[in-house]
């Protein structure tokens, strides 16, 4: 449902365009990994995967779940919640790991939060918890690297900045840029493995953010 709702939503909020790495079609089964930047991307990544057919599972922080009507709903649709730094912590890898073994796309953000800055422009993702590539050698799933720019356009800067700019981003119509890397796997150690995902992450945001200084980009 969630990710029904971004397709028709985000259209509505900016102009999203979609790219992919030659030979990449239809989504394998694996972990999306994204950069973090705006409470806005995971619609706009969620929209950006609905074209090419993924309906991934969400690793979100399970402060979400005691939204009313939120919580209900991602429990419903099998979301994981994250509970950091608690006895609860190893949860939300066991259930991501289940996701993966039934064959469903799981989205992590690797970040784990968001960068502490007021400004909307760009900027490469900041360093990466080690959850991802936990998950990857647990699971020996492929990582897949998603790039997204343009949502500190929609939503950033303090809580008063970020209602006004989602109130007029249908009069804005910011560019909004997603890109998918190929699937990679990574290095069984956890070290190097988040560095190898961190470099594939932020190359991939590289091709994002320069499509947005271009008259055009392709769409799919």
């Amino acid at each position: 449902m969630l990710s029904r709702l971004a397709a028709h939503v985000i259209p509505a909020l900016g102009r999203l365009t979609v790219t992919a790495d030659l030979g990449v079609g239809r989504l394998p089964a694996g972990i999306i990994a994204a950069n973090h930047t705006s409470l806005a991307d995971p619609a706009i990544v969620l929209a950006a995967l609905h074209r090419l057919g993924a309906r991934p599972v969400i690793m979100a922080t399970a402060g979400l779940w005691r939204v009313p009507l939120l919580g209900r709903t991602l429990t419903r649709a099998g979301h994981v919640p994250v509970h950091r730094g608690g006895p609860r912590a190893a949860e939300a890898l066991d259930l991501a790991q289940e996701a993966l073994e039934q064959g469903r796309h799981v989205l992590i953000y690797a970040e784990g939060r968001l960068p502490d800055r007021r400004d909307a422009a760009e900027a490469a993702p900041g360093a990466f918890r080690r959850g991802l590539a936990q998950l990857a050698r647990r699971s020996g799933a492929p990582v897949i690297p998603v790039g997204q720019a343009g949502a500190r356009r929609v939503t950033s800067g303090s809580v008063v900045k970020q209602l006004a700019g989602l109130a007029t981003a249908p009069i804005r119509r910011p560019r909004l840029h997603v890109h998918v890397g190929s699937p990679l796997h990574l290095a069984d150690d956890a070290p190097a493995g988040t560095a190898q995902a961190r470099l594939a992450i932020t190359a991939a945001w590289q091709v994002a953010a320069a499509h947005l200084q271009e008259p055009a980009a392709l769409s799919i």
